[in-house]
């Protein structure tokens, strides 16, 4: 059973989510910049895991440690993200590796971003 991944890039007005099975996305979406319920994105990651009936992981991409200090809700998210047998999500930490072409994202931007987050799979 293939495991979907999600990348999550906060930014200073809005936070871009991609949810990909294997190369495919599935869903791409702009939200608003950070979640009013400290579960939300866990919450969201484990609908989407329970509506297609596999295992999600998830990184959460910040460009520096501090980055999410300055949205208490954010921090909030962050503290109380758990792991669960259907949805992992890891804090990834650093700066955005030079976008890939040609991801087949037309729409809502490039994504290129969060599309890059694959790179921080869990390890098995």
């Amino acid at each position: 059973m293939q495991t979907l991944w999600m990348g999550v890039r906060p930014g200073p007005g809005l936070t871009r989510v991609l949810v990909q099975d294997g190369p495919v996305p599935i869903l791409k979406a702009r939200l608003p910049e950070a979640p009013q319920h400290p579960r939300a994105l866990e919450t969201l990651a484990e609908g989407i895991a329970l509506w297609y009936g596999r295992p999600l992981y998830g990184a959460l991409g910040v460009a520096a440690e501090d980055a999410l200090c300055v949205s208490p809700r954010w921090h909030a998210t962050v503290d109380s993200l758990t792991r669960t047998p259907l949805v992992t999500i890891d804090l990834v930490i650093g700066p955005p590796r030079p976008p890939r072409a040609g991801a087949g994202l037309a729409g809502l931007g490039d994504f290129a971003d969060v599309r890059q987050l694959p790179l921080w799979e869990p390890q098995p």
